[in-house]
């Protein structure tokens, strides 16, 4: 039994060193892998989704007010996309407008604190610390990103008794939410650079 715990670390430290020597791609591809295979896991074994959302905005909300602390000690924002934060503030403004006429629960608290958390780290950028804000390399129109997810929301809005407003936001949130991270992408790639973890918590 001693034996067996003593192993267990040596095991993951060398699957972890075999992962650290594969390239990029090889990487991409098994993350990619991974990803495909943890989907079909849920879809086989998870029957109520419901529980994962409250842990996952209660961590894009703890993540940015982590990145506010960090702008506050740091004093630059160099690396980060203001047009992502803005299209998140703009897919919660849409699913708030959607939920908090039908819901009163944590999840409405939670995206409030979201979206005035990802506000705020937009007021810093642009007002506080514009200075260090690489405009040139932020360069996606944001309405390539907008009128894509507008058009989609038109066609496949849900059916349902909700107001037709209702039904257009909640599918264009969606697909705000789930494209929000291009602009940030560009800049990482205009840049050439992807800053590690730690220096700067995205």
């Amino acid at each position: 039994m001693g034996t067996r715990r003593s192993e267990k670390p040596v095991v993951v430290r060398k699957i972890v060193r075999w992962v650290r020597s594969r390239t990029i791609k090889e990487k991409v591809i098994l993350g990619g892998i991974s990803g495909i295979i943890l989907f079909i896991f849920l879809m086989f074994f998870v029957e109520n989704y419901y529980h994962f959302f409250l842990p996952s905005r209660a961590a894009h909300a703890v993540g940015l007010l982590i990145l506010l602390f960090k702008l506050h000690v740091s004093k630059t924002c160099a690396g980060l996309s203001v047009k992502s934060q803005e299209l998140t503030a703009i897919y919660l403004a849409a699913r708030l407008a959607c939920t908090v006429i039908f819901q009163r629960d944590i999840h409405i608290f939670l995206d409030f604190v979201t979206l005035g958390a990802t506000l705020w780290v937009i007021y810093m950028m642009r007002v506080k610390l514009k200075s260090t804000y690489l405009k040139e390399l932020d360069n996606m129109p944001l309405h390539y990103v907008l009128v894509p997810c507008a058009i989609a929301a038109i066609l496949a809005h849900p059916k349902g008794h909700f107001s037709l407003i209702i039904r257009f936001l909640w599918p264009f949130s969606m697909a705000v939410e789930a494209i929000s991270v291009l602009p940030q992408l560009r800049l990482i790639q205009n840049a050439k650079v992807i800053l590690p973890f730690r220096h700067f918590i995205y």
